[in-house]
């Protein structure tokens, strides 16, 4: 009976040492996700930084194209009147064409920046979209921490149990 109680005990002390060593192994995993999921959080953050950054400068853009289609309606105002006093002089010829020109100009202003906005607006859609996608991750690896988790805290259990048998 001794010599089995002693096998039984050696079998157990093993067992005990094998359970140790993967609860050690469990909470390095657990270690580990915890800190994949803080630099998932810290990209979530930039995300959100990213997003902000990108609404005020469409808000920024937005004002240069208001203002710049001011400008234009009154050069356009300004052209009309050349036209409408009919002046013959060669200064308001020079004039009318300066306009012009400052007129085409600006319309290419706008046109740029229209096309900037759309852009912004693409990157800023990327952005919600990866930052749903990080999300998601994140979430997934919250139920496998908690899966280990729950795993880790039934082994101890058991083995408080097995202890408190022996």
């Amino acid at each position: 009976d001794r010599d089995t109680d002693k096998k039984r005990i050696e079998e157990l002390l093993e067992e005990n040492m094998i359970l140790e060593i993967a609860q050690k192994q469990s909470m390095n995993e657990s270690a580990h996700l915890g800190w994949e999921l803080e630099q998932l959080s810290k990209s979530t953050d930039l995300a959100d930084t990213r997003k902000s950054f990108v609404f005020e400068l469409n808000e920024c853009a937005s004002s240069r194209i208001l203002k710049l289609e001011k400008d234009n309606q009154s050069l356009q105002n300004t052209i009309q009147e050349l036209r409408d006093a009919s002046l013959t002089s060669r200064e308001s010829s020079l004039r009318f064409v300066e306009l012009e020109k400052e007129n085409q100009q600006l319309s290419k202003k706008i046109e740029k920046l229209q096309n900037q906005i759309e852009k912004e607006k693409q990157s800023n859609q990327d952005l919600e979209t990866l930052s749903e996608e990080l999300i998601k991750d994140k979430e997934q690896l919250q139920v496998v921490m908690e899966t280990l988790k729950a795993d880790k805290d039934r082994q101890i259990k058991d083995l408080k149990q097995e202890n408190d048998h022996l």
